[in-house]
C-alpha cells in the first residue's frame, strides 16, 4: 500500500513538472485577496515618494514584489472589466469612458467572470466596495455574477459619508439597500466588512475577497486626522488627497492584520493595484510620468501595485520590471487557484513572473482602442504607438510646492475622459528608453512606425463597437424610493 501511494506521488510530481503546475497550488488552493485602489497616482505611495505616509502598504510591498511595469486602463470601468474577464475593453464594448449612473451600459452577461469560475471551483467569493460594471438589470449586479455577498455601491463615485450620487442613494448589502453606513466614511465601512468576512471565514474552504475601495476617487473627503498628517501642504486639494491615501493605508493595515491574525496570510496570494493613473486635476500626482487619469500616457495607465505571498513565491523583496497588464490578473489568479481559464481571452498568466521573477509572457498589449473618440494606443516590445491623441492632460505635473500656488482644477474631467487636444495623427515612443515620453520618434523611426501601425490595424479588426447609450429617464432614483436601483433595462 505504501509503495502504491509513493508511486502515485511520483506520478503527480512528474505530471506537475511536465505541465508547469505547482503541486501545492492544485492540492491546497490559496486564499486570494484582490485589493483595488481608485485613482491612486504613480507618485502617491511612500516607496516612490517619501512624503507620502503609507507604512502598511509599503511594508507589504517591500516584503512582496513591487510591480514597476504593470498597466491598467485610463479610467475605472475598463480596468474593472479587465480584472473580471481577462479581456481588453475593446473586446467587450466597454472601451469608451465609464458607466454613468443613468446609462443602460454594462459588462455583457455572456462573459464568465472571475468569481464565477472561482466559486465553481469551491471558493467562497465576496465583494466589498465599488462595482461600476453595470446595474440597470439585476443580472448585472455582483451577486448575480459570482459573488456570494456584496457590500458596496453600483455607480462610479459618490459622497464618502452620505453615499449619495446625483440625487440618489447608492449603497447595498447584497441586493438590499443598506442605510446603516450613513454618516460613516466608506473606507472604514469597507474595512469593517472585510474584517468580518476574514474573521468569520471557514478556512476549510478557500477565500476570494475582492476589495475595490472607493478611496481615493473624488470627491476629496477624509476625516480631519488624516488631512492633518499633511499640514505642511498648503494646496488644499493635494492635502486632502494625501490624507485620503493615508486613510486607505490605515484601512489596508487593518485588513492585513486580520489576515495575519486568522492565519489566512500563511496561504494567500494578495494583489494590490490601482485602477488607473492619478487625476492630477484632483490632487493626485504621477511624477515623473506624463499625463493623468483619462489619458493613454504612462501617467494614466502605468499603475502602482504589488503582490505578496508568504508561501507561493520563491523570490520576494525586489522590484519586478516585467510587463504585466490588467487583463493578466484573471488567468494569473486562476492558475494560482488551479483552474484552467477558457480559451480566447486576452490575458496571459503571469504567475511565474510574480512568483519567481521569470520573464513576462507578454510582449505587447493594447492601452485602448476607442471608436468613439477615434483614438488608440498599443505597446509592442519597447515601443508605444499613439493614434489620434492621448487625451486631455498631456503634460508633466510635478508635485505642488508647499505653499502659495493655485489649487488644482477640480472641475475638469472629474469622472471620465475629456476631449482630446490637437495632436499629430501618430506618435511613437520608446518607453523603455524614454519612460516619461518626451521624445516622439514617429519621424525618426519610420520602419518601426509602420510596423506598429500595421499591428494596430490587426487589433482593430477584432473591435467590438463601444457601448455609448444615452441616459435613460427610467433610471431616475425617484422611481425607486430615492435609490439608484436595477430594473430599468
Amino acid at each position: 500500500m505504501a509503495e502504491t501511494i509513493f508511486s502515485l506521488m511520483i506520478v503527480v510530481t512528474v505530471i506537475s513538472v511536465a505541465f508547469n503546475i505547482d503541486p501545492c497550488l492544485s492540492s491546497n488552493p490559496p486564499h486570494i485577496v484582490f485589493i483595488v485602489a481608485d485613482d491612486l497616482g504613480w507618485n502617491d505611495v511612500s516607496w516612490r515618494n517619501p512624503a507620502m505616509i503609507t507604512p502598511n502598504l509599503e511594508r507589504y510591498a517591500r516584503q512582496g514584489v513591487i510591480l514597476n511595469d504593470s498597466y491598467v486602463q485610463p479610467v475605472c470601468t475598463p480596468s474593472r472589466n479587465c480584472f473580471m474577464t481577462g479581456f481588453f475593453p475593446f473586446h467587450t464594448g466597454l472601451q469608451y469612458n465609464v458607466i454613468k449612473p443613468a446609462q443602460p451600459k454594462f459588462l455583457p452577461a455572456k462573459f464568465t467572470l472571475l468569481p464565477q469560475l472561482l466559486k465553481k471551483a469551491g471558493y467562497a467569493t465576496h465583494a466589498v466596495g465599488k462595482w461600476h460594471l453595470g446595474f440597470c438589470n439585476w443580472k448585472y449586479v455582483p451577486t448575480e455574477r459570482g459573488f456570494d455577498t456584496f457590500l458596496g455601491y453600483y455607480t462610479g463615485s459618490q459622497d464618502y459619508y452620505t453615499h449619495m450620487r446625483e440625487g440618489g442613494f447608492d449603497f447595498r448589502l447584497n441586493n438590499t439597500v443598506f442605510h446603516k453606513a450613513d454618516g460613516e466614511y466608506s473606507a472604514m465601512t469597507f474595512t469593517a466588512r472585510a474584517e468580518e468576512i476574514i474573521r468569520s471565514h471557514d478556512q476549510r474552504k478557500p477565500l476570494f475577497l475582492y476589495l475595490p475601495f472607493q478611496s481615493v476617487h473624488n470627491p476629496l473627503e477624509v476625516p480631519k486626522r488624516f488631512e492633518d498628517l499633511y499640514a505642511n501642504i498648503q494646496t488644499k486639494s493635494r492635502r486632502l488627497y494625501c490624507g485620503m491615501v493615508s486613510a486607505l493605508d490605515e484601512a489596508f493595515g487593518n485588513v492585513s492584520r486580520a489576515l495575519e491574525e486568522t492565519g489566512i496570510a500563511k496561504n494567500m496570494l494578495l494583489i494590490f493595484t490601482t485602477d488607473n493613473g492619478g487625476p492630477t486635476y484632483a490632487g493626485a500626482n504621477n511624477w515623473p510620468l506624463r499625463g493623468a487619469k483619462t489619458t493613454t500616457w504612462q501617467g494614466g495607465t502605468r499603475g502602482s501595485g504589488f503582490v505578496y505571498s508568504q508561501n507561493l513565491f520563491s523570490k520576494t523583496g525586489y522590484v519586478n520590471n516585467e510587463m504585466i497588464h490588467a487583463v493578466d490578473w484573471f488567468p494569473t489568479i486562476l492558475e494560482a487557484a488551479g483552474i484552467e481559464p477558457e480559451a480566447g481571452i486576452d490575458g496571459v498568466s503571469q504567475f511565474q513572473t510574480i512568483a519567481s521573477g521569470a520573464v513576462s509572457k507578454r510582449n505587447e498589449f493594447v492601452y485602448n482602442i476607442d471608436d468613439i473618440t477615434n483614438s488608440s494606443a498599443i505597446r509592442l516590445g519597447d515601443y508605444k504607438l499613439i493614434q489620434g491623441g492621448a487625451g486631455t492632460f498631456n503634460g508633466w505635473y510635478p508635485l505642488p510646492k508647499l505653499g502659495g500656488e493655485m489649487d488644482f482644477n477640480l472641475t475638469a474631467a472629474v469622472d471620465g475622459a475629456g476631449a482630446t487636444t490637437h495632436a499629430p495623427e501618430y506618435m511613437l515612443f520608446n518607453v523603455r528608453e524614454d519612460p516619461t515620453e518626451r521624445q516622439d520618434l514617429a519621424q525618426k523611426e519610420p520602419k518601426v512606425l509602420e510596423t506598429l501601425k500595421r499591428r494596430l490595424q490587426q487589433w482593430k479588426m477584432s473591435l467590438v463597437p463601444a457601448q455609448n447609450p444615452k441616459d435613460d429617464p427610467k433610471a431616475n432614483p425617484a422611481y425607486y424610493g430615492g435609490d439608484w436601483s436595477p430594473g430599468w433595462c
